[in-house]
């Protein structure tokens, strides 16, 4: 049997389900890292940094550091680890702690623009080298009404999400318009993570743009230069 050539440092079935669409076996596990802003840190920043602890701390050597040795490591060619950051005004908002707090941040975003970041860092576990990108897409939220935010935080999709929403949700479609990678939002911006993987030498199995198009069901005005 082939050896998986990744290592998702994620639960989030929506960064499986992108994964997935690279056609490369791939494998599973968790990275229990506290996830706050650091003062005076921009958003993309925060991002980056957490994917890089998320990577490190997925990889079996961690407790070396940064640049450690590494080779006792996994059977996996690469681990992959994502942040997503949602950012309005420059404030970062992160997964609500109940029900208020989605409440309220879902107030604050409605009919304003805002950005998410989305960093992907991989990792090799034999030499610790990394290879970091940076996604960024601008979205505008429609006026959606108190009766739909409460509707939809009683489902208990926000909970678990960055800003308090999904913009794939089939009920609420609480993104008016966007500007940018749409897989970048649900999570997993495919292009900038192919980019890192190509840094590698490894190459996806399948046709990475018309995969993610069809998966999401949207038109991707921005692979090209992405992928240059």
């Amino acid at each position: 049997m082939r050896k998986p050539d990744l290592l998702l440092a994620s639960q989030s079935p929506r960064r499986r389900e992108l994964v997935a669409l690279l056609g490369l076996p791939f494998e599973v596990t968790v990275a229990d890292v506290a996830e706050f802003p650091l003062a005076s840190e921009t958003p993309a920043a925060t991002a980056v940094r957490l994917s890089q602890a998320k990577a490190h701390a997925a990889c079996p050597e961690r407790g070396r550091g940064v640049g450690g040795d590494f080779r006792a490591g996994l059977s996996v060619r690469v681990i992959v680890a994502c942040d997503t950051i949602v950012a309005l005004d420059g404030e970062v908002l992160g997964k609500p702690t109940d029900a208020s707090e989605a409440k309220s941040m879902l107030r604050r975003l409605r009919g304003r623009s805002h950005t998410v970041y989305t960093a992907v860092t991989l990792l090799n576990p034999v030499t610790g080298r990394t290879q970091t990108e940076v996604s960024e897409t601008q979205l505008a939220m429609r006026t959606y009404t108190d009766a739909e935010i409460d509707v939809y935080v009683a489902s208990g999709d926000p909970l678990d999400k960055a800003g308090a929403y999904a913009i794939q949700h089939p009920g609420f479609h609480p993104v008016a318009e966007l500007d940018g990678c749409y897989a970048n939002v649900v999570g997993l911006p495919l292009c900038h993570l192919t980019r890192c993987l190509r840094a590698f030498d490894i190459q996806p199995a399948q046709d990475v743009p018309a995969a993610c198009q069809a998966h999401t069901g949207r038109h991707c005005p921005v692979y090209a230069a992405i992928l240059l």
